[in-house]
C-alpha cells in the first residue's frame, strides 16, 4: 500500500477514532462508513482504528516521553488523534517508518487546526519510530491500556492478578467462534471448544466460509453460546428469548426444537434475528417491542440483559473509552427491570436464566442477590461441572456461571460472561 493510496483509509480510521475519543461514538457504529471502501483499504482502516485502541493506552505514554506537554485539543483539531494512529502504525502494526510518518503529515495538513501542529507531529513520530519500540517494551502494557476505573473494579473484584490476566487477554484480537445447528452440520475449518461451539482456524470473510450459506452454522463466541444451555432440555416446549438480538440464542433455542418467542426492541436488529432464521432454516416468533411490556407465560425464560458489555472488550476496543462508571449504574437499573418482568413470565417450576456480557458485580452478581431477596417464589439452580462442559473454573462459589477473557487462554480467549439460573417454586 502506497502512501498515497493509504491515505483515505487513514483519513477514515481519523474520523472514526476522533468520534470515539472526542465525542464517544461507538466503533461499530461508525465502521459503516467503511462500507464503500476497497475491501483492502477498508480492513486497513479497521485494523488500525481497532489495534489504536486496544494499545490506546500504552501509545499514549510513549508519546508522552517526547511531547512536554499536552496539546491544547481546542487549537490542536485532531493533532493528538494523528499522533496516536501513526504511533500504532510505527509500533503496533510495524508500517514502513517513512510511509507512516508522510501519512500523519498529510493527515495533519488537511486539518485546519492540526495544520498549525505539523512540525510537532512529525518531529514526535520520527522520534517514536526511532526510539518508540524500546521505550514500549519496557512499559506496563496490561496496566496502562485499562482506563483507573475500570482496573480499580477488577483489581477489587478479581484480584490484581486476574485482573492483569484479563487486562492482557484484551490486547489481542479476538478469534472467530461458530456454532453448528446439528451434529452433522458442514463447518470451515475450526477446532472443536464444547458441546456444539467451535472456533475457526479459516480466514476470510465469514460467508464464503463452508457451510455458511447452507444455514448449517452462525457466528457467535462460545461465552456466549453458554446461558441458552443452561436450560437444558428445551425440546417442544415454548422459551421467552428476552433481548433477543443479535439472535443467537435463539437460533440456538430453536435448533434444539424449542418453540421460540423472541422479543426484541430495535425493529432493525429483529429483522436481523429473521434473516437469520432464514439462512439457517430454524423458526421462532418474534415480537418486536420492549421486553418489559409483553404479557407472556412460558416454562423457559432467557433474559440477555443490557450492559455495559465490558466482557466484550476483545471484540470492542473502544468500550473502555467511551463508558465510565456512571453507565453500570445506568445499565444496571434497565437490566434489572427487565429480569424483573421476564420473572414475571416464568410459569409455576419453570427456569429463568438470567445473562449479561459484564465484568462489573453490579450487573450481574448483584443483580441476582438482589432479585432473589425479593422474590421468595424463586430459587437459584445451581450450575454443575457438566453443564460447563467440565469447566469447574467457570463456576462461582454460588453456583453462577462466571467466564472471563482470560479464560481458555491457550486457545484464544473468550467474552466475560455472568449467568444465574433460577427456578420458579
Amino acid at each position: 500500500m502506497t502512501d498515497q493510496a493509504g491515505l483515505p483509509a487513514r483519513r477514515a480510521a481519523l474520523a472514526i477514532l476522533s468520534g470515539v475519543l472526542q465525542k464517544r461514538r461507538a466503533l461499530d457504529f461508525q465502521l459503516e462508513t467503511l462500507k464503500d471502501f476497497a475491501p483492502r483499504d477498508a480492513g486497513f482502516a479497521r485494523a488500525l482504528v481497532s489495534q489504536t485502541l486496544r494499545h490506546l493506552g500504552a501509545l499514549d505514554a510513549v508519546l508522552r516521553k517526547f511531547l512536554k506537554k499536552p496539546l491544547p485539543q481546542h487549537k490542536s483539531g485532531a493533532a493528538s488523534e494523528i499522533l496516536l494512529l501513526g504511533a500504532c502504525e510505527l509500533l503496533i502494526l510495524k508500517v514502513a517508518p517513512h510511509a507512516a510518518v508522510d501519512a500523519a503529515n498529510q493527515l495533519a495538513a488537511q486539518d485546519p487546526k492540526a495544520v498549525h501542529f505539523k512540525p510537532l507531529v512529525n518531529a514526535v513520530l520520527r522520534k517514536v519510530a526511532g526510539e518508540g519500540a524500546a521505550i514500549l517494551s519496557g512499559m506496563d502494557r496490561e496496566r496502562l491500556c485499562v482506563p483507573d476505573w475500570l482496573w480499580t473494579r477488577w483489581a477489587a473484584q478479581y484480584g490484581k492478578d486476574t485482573a492483569r490476566a484479563i487486562a492482557a487477554a484484551h490486547l489481542a484480537e479476538a478469534p472467530l467462534d461458530i456454532v453448528l445447528k446439528t451434529d452433522a452440520a458442514a463447518y470451515p475449518d475450526s477446532e472443536a471448544l464444547f458441546g456444539p461451539v467451535r472456533r475457526l482456524h479459516s480466514e476470510g470473510r465469514v460467508e464464503t466460509l463452508s457451510g455458511f450459506a447452507q444455514g448449517a452454522w452462525w457466528v457467535q463466541d462460545a461465552a456466549a453460546a453458554l446461558p441458552a444451555l443452561l436450560l437444558g432440555d428445551v425440546a417442544g416446549r415454548t422459551v421467552i428469548d428476552l433481548c433477543a438480538a443479535p439472535g443467537g440464542k435463539t437460533l440456538q433455542l430453536a435448533a434444539r426444537g424449542a418453540n421460540v418467542i423472541a422479543v426484541e426492541i430495535d425493529a432493525a436488529r429483529a429483522a436481523r434475528i429473521a434473516e437469520n432464521l432464514a439462512r439457517t432454516g430454524l423458526s421462532a416468533q418474534i415480537v418486536t417491542g420492549d421486553a418489559r411490556d409483553q404479557d407472556l407465560r412460558a416454562p423457559f425464560v432467557l433474559v440477555d440483559a443490557p450492559c455495559t458489555a465490558t466482557g466484550t472488550i476483545r471484540r470492542h476496543p473502544d468500550l473502555p473509552w467511551i463508558k465510565g462508571a456512571a453507565d453500570i449504574t445506568v445499565s444496571a437499573a434497565a437490566a434489572y427491570d427487565i429480569l424483573e418482568s421476564g420473572a414475571a413470565m416464568v410459569e409455576p417450576g419453570g427456569l429463568l436464566v438470567f445473562a449479561v456480557c459484564s465484568l462489573e458485580r453490579e450487573e450481574g452478581e448483584e443483580q441476582v442477590a438482589l432479585f432473589l431477596e425479593h422474590n421468595p417464589d424463586f430459587n437459584r439452580a445451581p450450575l454443575t461441572v457438566d453443564d460447563v462442559f467440565g469447566h469447574a473454573e467457570w463456576i462461582t462459589p454460588d453456583g453462577d456461571l462466571r467466564t472471563l477473557p482470560c479464560h481458555l487462554s491457550d486457545k484464544g480467549g473468550m467474552d466475560g460472561f455472568f449467568a444465574a439460573r433460577l427456578r420458579k417454586n
